[in-house]
């Protein structure tokens, strides 16, 4: 099985979107129990808030559900629990360069540019393709162990 997370700066709108995104491409491809997937923030500032609501909105737009998703901080376990760490932006590679032990292999950007960011633009169908973008990459080529 391979551990991946996903993370953003409050983990309410991209990175639980990718969770969920994944978790659903997952199933549909009929690999469930293949990976584990979870998301987390660099930051504190959301910490227990649900998916913001407009994120919500725009997972059920594609038949993703994403209920009991509260936001959390990423820690130094993550570090060593996850197989993958991929974050949606340079300011979280920053952040999590500061918080976590160096691992290029391990800690990288979902996409070679940064992924929207839908609190600051509002577009989240940007933010959906992005993260399809990415995550068709992740899922298709991602070894499991």
């Amino acid at each position: 099985m391979t551990k991946i997370l996903f993370i953003c700066h409050g983990n309410i709108c991209r990175s639980p979107m990718a969770e969920f995104v994944m978790k659903d491409l997952e199933a549909k491809a009929g690999k469930r129990g293949a990976f584990e997937i979870a998301s987390a923030a660099v930051s504190r500032e959301e910490i227990g808030n649900p998916v913001y609501p407009p994120a919500q909105r725009e997972l059920a737009a594609h038949g993703i559900g994403c209920q009991g998703h509260r936001a959390r901080q990423v820690t130094e376990e993550d570090f060593r629990r996850y197989d993958r760490i991929y974050y949606m932006d340079a300011s979280n590679g920053r952040y999590l360069s500061r918080m976590l032990p160096r691992d290029d292999e391990k800690i990288r950007p979902m996409l070679p540019r940064d992924v929207a960011d839908p609190w600051y633009t509002g577009d989240f169908s940007k933010t959906w393709d992005d993260l399809v973008e990415g995550l068709s990459l992740i899922h298709i080529s991602q070894p499991t162990r």
